[in-house]
């Protein structure tokens, strides 16, 4: 049997090759294990999103932990990451399970582990678990009744759709919304996040809201160059629709257009935020944002008096000081975003609300509300490539940024150099390039910043030119 390894967000591998029943049985024996070693009356959420077979990896995985004494509630049907995160928290169990690849392509499935906090299992706790898991699959599932569990209530199904909708209508002014003269659309990417939006919001525009796990052979990653179906839908609105949200597989990552079916990307939606929260709500508390997230959000914290810190990538990493810290927003490149007075947990539907409700409240344009925090942080486009390359030239490329190679990309003379988690590179006039190694897919990810878009990909394009020498 293959190593199970769980990367930045839970154990992820291709369906029917290292994604299978035996092994998803062995990573549960892990995590029934470890549940037992920590709490005395252990209990787990289960919860599945809507790739192929989702249904009957939630079924091992809840087979395996009640069989071991564990008390498992599991959703009936798919369901989001934020909902398997806020029921966990709200049923005070041990433990969220969530089978999920979450935006990688349909080929792929995964397991990821939520804490008790309802949000991502932090960093010690998953090594604890990966430890655990067992080289081969030693529980016979066939021998085990799933009617004989349910009968003796180790298993038990949970709504966790309406726990998520009632949660939202505590929380938002969701009448503002409905009633409002703004029009909205919202793009699920044919993942978990589609039934949940037409039981909010009926009335708005739905784009790839059908049940379709070969997700039409693209991965479920809200970035444009998935998207370009959604822009267009907005583009040809002709300024009839004011903004469209887009989210991934899981529901947990964010994409926005304005009302010209331009993408606005998660640094501006953590600017976007902050601002909303610190200025317009008088919130409170720091905001923690992952290594990859633009220098920008530091200038604006500064000018609203908010404490700023840098994690690794991976929003465990961000998790973990929402759970122990005052954390008013907590955000990654990728578009997993947390905000204070929800879960510590990414949730891309909140927080398209949250920019929903800004702009009914304040009756402005997203062109608007953006245009009032350049006018503090300066205007900026950011670009990311993911580069397929061979092994070991992505090992090659990597030592150099760690011997200190690159002084310079092209004309870009380096004057800073920062080394979180990857290494960015930071240039005049605001301007910088970082090169990290993917923790979740075989790429060597690549981002740039400048005052135009043309800028940011004449950076990656000399930085690439750079990686041949």
């Amino acid at each position: 049997m293959t190593k199970i390894k769980f990367g930045t967000d839970g154990w992820r591998a291709i369906i029917a090759k290292d994604y299978t029943v035996e092994n998803v049985a062995r990573v549960s024996i892990g995590t029934a294990n470890w549940l037992k070693l920590n709490f005395e009356n252990p209990s787990v959420v289960i919860g599945h999103d809507c790739r192929y077979a989702g249904e009957m990896f939630a079924e091992t995985a809840a087979k395996v932990l009640a069989d071991s004494g564990v008390k498992v509630y599991i959703a009936k049907g798919f369901v989001s990451t934020p909902m398997v995160s806020l029921g966990t928290l709200k049923t005070q169990s041990s433990l969220g399970i969530v089978i999920t690849a979450s935006h990688n392509p349909p080929s792929y499935n995964g397991f990821k582990l939520k804490g008790h906090f309802g949000g991502p299992l932090l960093p010690a706790q998953v090594q604890e678990v990966e430890d655990l898991i067992p080289d081969e699959n030693t529980i016979d599932l066939d021998a085990i009744r799933w009617d004989e569990l349910e009968k003796k209530g180790k298993v038990e199904y949970i709504d966790l759709e309406t726990m998520y909708v009632e949660h939202v209508e505590a929380n938002f002014d969701m009448e503002a919304i409905r009633n409002s003269d703004m029009h909205f659309a919202f793009d699920a990417m044919f993942g978990a996040g589609q039934d949940v939006m037409r039981r909010l919001l009926p009335d708005i525009t739905f784009l790839h809201c059908e049940h379709n796990p070969g997700f039409e052979g693209q991965a479920p990653e809200p970035i444009h160059r998935n998207l370009t179906e959604f822009s267009e839908l907005l583009k040809l609105s002709e300024g009839d629709l004011d903004c469209g949200l887009a989210v991934d597989g899981d529901a947990d990552r964010i994409g926005l257009y304005n009302s010209r079916g331009e993408f606005i990307d998660s640094h501006h939606i953590i600017l976007l935020l902050t601002y909303y929260l610190a200025k317009e709500k008088k919130m409170t508390g720091k905001v923690v944002n992952a290594f990859s997230v633009s220098p920008k959000v530091k200038k604006l914290c500064d000018a609203l008096g908010l404490e700023y810190q840098v994690t690794k990538i991976g929003f465990k990493y961000i998790a973990g000081h929402m759970v122990n810290e005052d954390v008013l927003v907590g955000g990654e490149e990728s578009g997993g975003i947390a905000i204070k007075g929800h879960i510590p947990e990414r949730d891309g539907i909140w927080m398209g609300l949250v920019i929903w409700e800004y702009m009914v409240k304040s009756g402005k344009s997203l062109d608007d509300l953006i245009d009032e925090v350049y006018k503090i942080v300066g205007a900026f486009k950011f670009e990311r490539i993911d580069l397929h390359l061979e092994e070991s030239d992505k090992l090659r490329i990597m030592q150099n940024c760690i011997d200190g190679k690159y002084k310079s990309f092209g004309e870009y003379k380096v004057e800073k150099v920062e080394d979180v988690d990857g290494f960015k590179f930071y240039f005049a006039n605001d301007e910088w390039v970082m090169i990290r190694p993917s923790g979740t897919e075989p790429v060597l990810r690549t981002y740039a910043e400048s005052k135009t878009t043309e800028g940011a990909f004449a950076i990656l394009k000399a930085t690439h030119e750079a990686f041949k020498k």
